[in-house]
């Protein structure tokens, strides 16, 4: 059992930190340019330098969404983190983790409905640059989805034990 949740432990740090990068860094989409490579992120459309993200009127409620479900399920997933090292020492078997898988499954959803509306209305989308595929930073966070959805199911499965 230690072993376990030493496991799921470190996959969690692993999901936080993915997070933070899939968030924080700025290749969404990537594409080729004569100047080199280029890059859009949630924040900053990079080529050879950073400039800020410029979405039409009609496209920047939809990038808000997605920046903010972000955030969120970063602090939520750290919020799940922290809960689980309390209900490790302070809740008798039979209680523990609830909470925590809890959190981490209002992540888990807060990921998904992020990333379904940069998929929906941003994915492949760059304008002046031909081609443009998905960077890793899109596909960390489609990870860290698969993770969260694990790892909250887990903690409500371990509650158990």
């Amino acid at each position: 059992m230690l072993v376990l949740l030493a496991g799921i432990f470190v996959v969690h740090i692993a999901t936080v930190i993915m997070l933070f990068v899939s968030t924080i860094s700025n290749v969404w989409t990537v594409a080729s340019s004569s100047f080199g490579p280029a890059s859009s992120g949630l924040w900053l459309l990079c080529n050879q330098t950073c400039e800020h993200l410029q979405v039409n009127s009609s496209d920047e409620p939809s990038l808000k969404a997605v920046q903010g479900f972000m955030i969120l399920s970063i602090i939520f997933s750290v919020i799940a983190l922290v809960m689980f090292i309390v209900q490790l020492f302070t809740l008798e078997k039979g209680k523990r983790f609830y909470i925590t898988g809890a959190i981490m499954l209002v992540c888990w959803m807060c990921i998904l409905i992020g990333v379904s509306i940069y998929t929906a209305r941003f994915a492949g989308k760059m304008p002046t640059f031909p081609r443009p595929h998905h960077g890793y930073c899109f596909i960390l966070a489609w990870i860290c989805f698969c993770f969260s959805f694990i790892i909250g199911i887990l903690y409500l499965v371990l509650r158990k034990k």
